[in-house]
């Protein structure tokens, strides 16, 4: 089945970076569209971003438009995000996440249903 690990979250402060990074087992990676997904505390799980398969396309909640890069390595079946100019409200648990097929895009939050356990971003003023 579909395994994702995140890693590389932590506690920075406000305008500092992040790089998160996914390792995807159990899929054809490269026939996947990824995204990130977030959720914090007493809010819904909200979309993050997203990076097609072949044309590598990429699509980006409003919030973090110009901020956040989504990119992927398909050779080591890893995705990543890179987090810069971080706010308070960026803080939240963030997750890898697949569609439930290959050759799917996804970018609402209903049309990932794999997800891996998450990784604390937490941004301090």
């Amino acid at each position: 089945q579909v395994q994702l690990v995140e890693t590389g979250g932590g506690t920075v402060q406000a305008g500092g970076s992040l790089r998160l990074s996914c390792a995807a087992s159990g899929l054809t990676f490269s026939a996947y569209a990824m995204g990130w997904l977030r959720q914090a505390p007493g809010k819904e799980r909200e979309f993050v971003a997203t990076i097609n398969f072949r044309n590598l396309s990429t699509y980006y909640a409003d919030s973090v438009k110009g901020r956040f890069t989504i990119s992927r390595d398909d050779a080591k079946n890893m995705l990543y995000l890179q987090m810069n100019s971080l706010k308070p409200e960026d803080s939240a648990v963030y997750y890898c996440a697949a569609p439930p097929r290959q050759y799917r895009l996804a970018t609402t939050v209903p049309g990932f249903t794999s997800w891996g356990q998450g990784t604390q971003v937490t941004v301090s003023s």
